[in-house]
């Protein structure tokens, strides 16, 4: 992932807490469904992407998304990660519900979207329900890899109700409104498709995905945008995934909360480094 993307939070400990009933029962890695094989067979460095689960994950349904109370024991995992660490001190907001919500999703939206956008770019759709997808989860319970089961349909419908759904959950769990986790969504999108298009070698063609799939999915899911700096694209974010927030986390680069000036430089720097 590149340095201007924010990073996903750090896997919750085996102190953070207990698998919860939703996790009981699912199947162990590794566990790659045929069609999805077909589009990590196109995607070099599928493993690093998503799309391939590590031998030492869980698998359970991403069904377990739309439950509340599941969410809400990963966020308390999560909160225990960060208080455990002595170089968090910020302890309002590693007890803040709509901080870790925050940072949850952002990590979490990326691993569910990503089969299906994969599977956007490579020509070979896959399905984006949660009935058709399974999510490979750490000890802790933080999704690292997702599986899609099935071909794609109607991908827009899909992502729309997938989405609509998995956003309720994650807002009543974190007591958060959820249109920044829309927002949340629309650069998990952006950031995942820009991802998949460097693996490829074809930015500029998988970027341009990005735009008329949001465009179709619709309102209140924002439409991504990107920016290229010194010759290299980058999500240009509408969202603020509060990692920041939980110490020793850093500002994001490409952070809209920062002045539009510094981000550029920062922007800049990052792309020279990356050439």
């Amino acid at each position: 992932m590149a340095p201007a993307v924010p990073r996903p939070p750090r896997a919750a400990s085996r102190r953070a807490g207990r698998l919860g009933p939703a996790e009981r029962g699912g199947e162990t890695g590794p566990v790659t469904a045929g069609a999805q094989a077909q589009v990590a067979a196109r995607v070099p460095g599928a493993a690093a992407l998503g799309l391939l689960p590590p031998p030492s994950a869980r698998l359970l349904p991403a069904t377990v998304l739309t439950d509340p109370d599941w969410t809400a024991e990963r966020l308390a995992g999560l909160g225990v990660r960060y208080a455990v660490d002595d170089r968090a001190v910020d302890d309002r907001a590693v007890g803040d519900r709509r901080v870790l919500a925050t940072v949850w999703w952002y990590s979490a939206s990326s691993v569910l979207l990503t089969p299906a956008l994969a599977g956007l770019a490579t020509g070979l759709p896959l399905s984006a329900r949660l009935a058709d997808t399974s999510l490979a989860v750490l000890a802790g319970g933080t999704p690292v890899a997702a599986v899609s089961s099935a071909s794609g349909g109607d991908l827009a419908g899909q992502l729309r109700e997938t989405l609509s759904t998995v956003v309720g959950a994650v807002a009543a769990a974190g007591e958060v409104r959820p249109r920044p986790l829309w927002a949340i969504a629309a650069d998990s999108l952006a950031n995942r498709l820009l991802a998949i298009g460097r693996a490829l070698g074809e930015v500029p063609r998988v970027t341009a995905l990005a735009g008329p799939l949001a465009v179709a999915v619709g309102a209140p899911l924002p439409v991504p945008r990107y920016v290229d700096v010194a010759g290299v694209r980058f999500t240009r974010r509408v969202s603020c995934c509060l990692l920041y927030r939980l110490p020793p986390e850093p500002l994001c680069t490409s952070c809209p909360r920062r002045p539009p000036a510094e981000r550029r430089v920062l922007l800049e720097d990052t792309a020279e480094r990356m050439r």
